[in-house]
């Protein structure tokens, strides 16, 4: 037997004429000199990246399985430390190191080490190792990480017993995500290996589907309704969809909550704070969504372009740019959430000289600017220290008609999309 099996998922949503009679022609010539060294497992449908690699794993026989993309390279020698990882501890969950190709000129282009988390969209995104790594002086060590990208080698039985992947999602995203919370909560580990590196090609685009976003968007829900606790309020602040009657069927998670209490585990909070202490919190959070005034109820608060630090007024679309969070501590947070305590990138409404700009709320703490604003739904937005209000003012320079000023309050209201549940604006 053999000591590993490799399970790539090929498929997509692009007919692939390579991946008829050419692929079944080289795991002919293949299998006639190592009899059974490949199986090829064709769906009679489309079954997504998620379900596909599941019946990869049920087609596997050795005692580890490696779950892969199709589009990576594997350097000399990187199955052997992680079989080594795997046998010391059959709970480990290991991922190699990854460097990138480029999709176009199919260079390789190395990665620095990382751990692998993500964020509250729960999309997957490289970390820096923890200190305790660095602490270590040595390169070579494992990285202890609070999730996975996505390719991975498992012991094949404990897989199975810890509920391998939620075949409840669909076509791709949020899978590896679901994974590693779950094997964190419920006992095992996720690991980095430095000594175990392979290269991915990171495409041009996803093959899956035209709308990738919903299936990313509807997966990440399934994940924060099972294991996420109170914090699966976050997920939905991120997407900036409401936590009451978000209007997008999961599907039944009756089965993966089941799964959570016969394996007895911990919770979401847990997590947080032993595994993914990187995580940044927002409890603090009572109102999210796009922001909009009486006036023109069309045009939306939309932070512009990132360089300028000057918020907008712009047709109302609800993507990322137009994320407004307002606090307990009576900040508005504009644009996305910064999802580590290492990065800098929330950005906070700030009086300026009687001009409303966007300066990141840690440094406008620091100076003690003028960033705190009274807000009730429905009436005005007036800055706590200065007294102004933030309203729309006629003029001609803008494509809108309407441009955002600082002044004295004139009974201008704005709304605000969605309030937690348990809060009163």
């Amino acid at each position: 037997m053999k000591a590993i099996s490799a399970v790539r998922d090929v498929g997509g949503w692009e007919v692939r004429e390579d991946l008829k009679e050419k692929l079944q022609d080289f795991v002919d010539e293949t299998n006639a000199q190592q009899p059974g060294f490949i199986k090829v497992v064709r769906h009679t449908r489309q079954e997504g990246l998620i379900r596909s690699r599941v019946s990869g794993w049920r087609a596997a026989t050795a005692p580890v399985v490696a779950l892969f993309d199709a589009h990576v390279e594997f350097n000399t020698g990187w199955a052997e430390p992680i079989l080594l990882r795997i046998k010391e501890d059959r709970t480990r969950i290991v991922s190699p190191s990854f460097d990138n190709i480029k999709y176009d000129t199919f260079e390789i282009e190395e990665y620095p080490l990382s751990a692998q988390g993500f964020d509250w969209e729960l999309w997957c995104r490289y970390l820096n190792p923890p200190k305790s790594w660095w602490n270590k002086a040595n390169s070579t060590a494992p990285i202890r990480s609070p999730a996975l990208i996505g390719c991975f080698v498992v012991d094949r039985k404990y897989f199975e017993e810890i509920g391998l992947l939620d075949e409840g999602m669909e076509v791709y995203g949020g899978e590896n995500v679901e994974l590693s919370v779950r094997v964190w909560q419920c006992g095992g580990s996720v690991e980095v290996l430095p000594c175990a590196r392979i290269a991915h090609i990171e495409r041009a685009h996803k093959p899956y589907t035209e709308d990738l976003t919903a299936h990313v968007r509807r997966n990440a829900l399934r994940v924060a309704e099972v294991w996420m606790d109170e914090f699966k309020s976050h997920v939905y602040m991120a997407w900036n969809i409401p936590q009451e009657d978000p209007g997008i069927d999961i599907g039944d998670i009756s089965e993966r909550k089941a799964l959570r209490k016969r394996l007895q585990c911990k919770t979401f909070r847990w997590y947080l704070v032993n595994v993914y202490s990187e995580m940044r919190m927002y409890t603090d959070i009572m109102a999210y969504g796009v922001l909009k005034s009486s006036v023109r109820t069309d045009l939306c608060l939309d932070q512009g372009p990132n360089t300028d630090n000057v918020p907008i007024l712009y047709i109302c679309h609800g993507m990322t740019p137009q994320n407004v969070y307002y606090t307990s501590t009576q900040w508005l947070h504009v644009g996305v959430l910064s999802p580590t305590i290492d990065d800098d990138d929330n950005k906070c409404l700030v009086d300026v000289n009687s001009r409303p700009r966007l300066i990141e709320c840690s440094y406008a703490t620091a100076k003690r600017m003028k960033l705190h604003w009274l807000f009730t739904q429905g009436g005005s937005i007036q800055n706590r220290k200065s007294k102004r209000c933030l309203e729309l003012v006629e003029s001609s320079e803008s494509e809108f008609g309407y441009q955002l000023a600082l002044q004295k309050c004139s009974g201008q209201t704005w709304t605000i999309t969605h309030l937690l549940t348990g809060t009163s604006l």
